[in-house]
């Protein structure tokens, strides 16, 4: 793949282990943040699992305004019964993102793909931003 962006972290919530209540890093989540690894995040099935007790105490939001390189992944979608846009509307709707946030993420998301650049910058030039242009219009 020419140039793709291939470091990742599946199940990347728990670096939220390492941000303390006023916001400063642990050694690891500073690195992650520093060098923007994205954080492959699915908080439906976190919370189906038990792994936060609800969505309103998922650290996504958090981590998102830290500015760490979160996407939003529905783990199994079968086993779940989540998808993409059912995720996407969770997390806005219990945070209240704008479409700018939501638009960051797709961004963040389509950044990490296992694509060659000219593909990337395809998607992104030619559906991404012209569909959120139009959601904005």
């Amino acid at each position: 793949m020419d140039g793709a962006r291939a470091e990742r972290l599946g199940h990347g919530v728990r670096i939220a282990d390492e941000v303390a209540a006023d916001g400063t890093l642990g050694p690891l989540a500073q690195r992650v943040l520093d060098e923007q690894v994205t954080l492959e995040i699915a908080p439906s099935s976190n919370v189906q699992t038990g792994a936060y007790p609800s969505l309103a105490e998922h650290p996504v939001d958090r981590l998102h305004r830290l500015g760490f390189a979160v996407t939003l992944n529905t783990d199994n979608r079968l086993m779940s019964g989540v998808s993409v846009s059912s995720e996407v509307t969770a997390v806005a709707s219990t945070f209240g993102w704008s479409w700018d946030d939501v638009r960051t993420v797709t961004e963040r998301a389509l950044a990490a793909a296992f694509l060659g650049d000219s593909e990337r910058s395809r998607l992104l030039e030619q559906v991404v931003r012209p569909g959120y242009a139009a959601l904005l219009a």
